[in-house]
């Protein structure tokens, strides 16, 4: 399943669990280097994006929805929720003004009661979106999606370490850039202190 998750398999990531990877998968349809362009900065690709994100998603849920139909007028609104949910990831302040969705409830054929996304074209995917963090948040599951620390990075991971200390999407990569930069800081501050003794 990980295959069709395609913003965050772009980067070789597990998805999230559950419903929660839409959420992962959202996050990570922003451009990032060589990996591929930012998938909202175009109808197309955004088309194609949304259509394999609902499929997956659909499957995971059991339910029966179609990805909406998204015009260009949508995509400024699903860069502006995707950037206001990388904020709550962050734990920045949050400009809530049109984050509002509507959802419905709605009693599957075994008796669960589960929330279903409405309205159309990018609100539609927001509240499907709002719907997985209220259900994450609730699971326990919401402070596992993290922002990767390597800042030239800035994908989204889910943090699968025991106590979820993890703080880099990819310990080979970008945890070794990170550790060799600050490895670089101490011996240059140890040189500097060394000069300036040396001269005194």
């Amino acid at each position: 399943m990980s295959a069709t998750w395609t913003a965050s398999h772009r980067y070789g990531f597990a998805p999230a669990p559950g419903g929660l990877g839409l959420v992962h998968d959202f996050l990570n349809t922003v451009g990032i280097g060589s990996y591929g362009p930012d998938l909202l900065s175009d109808t197309a690709l955004a088309r194609a994006w949304a259509d394999s994100a609902v499929r997956t998603w659909t499957a995971l849920r059991g339910v029966d929805a179609q990805a909406p139909a998204l015009n260009d007028a949508d995509l400024s609104k699903l860069r502006a929720l995707r950037d206001t949910i990388a904020k709550m990831v962050a734990g920045e302040p949050l400009d809530k003004r049109g984050t509002g969705s509507s959802a419905s409830f709605a009693v599957s054929d075994a008796g669960e009661v589960r929330l279903e996304p409405a309205g159309s074209g990018w609100r539609w995917l927001a509240s499907a979106l709002w719907g997985e963090i209220l259900l994450s948040q609730q699971e326990g599951t919401w402070r596992r999606i993290k922002q990767c620390h390597n800042h030239q990075c800035g994908s989204t991971f889910y943090d699968r370490s025991k106590n979820s200390s993890g703080v880099w999407c990819n310990v080979k990569t970008c945890g070794n850039i990170a550790n060799l930069r600050a490895s670089r800081a101490r011996r240059r501050e140890r040189e500097r202190a060394a000069d300036s003794a040396h001269r005194g």
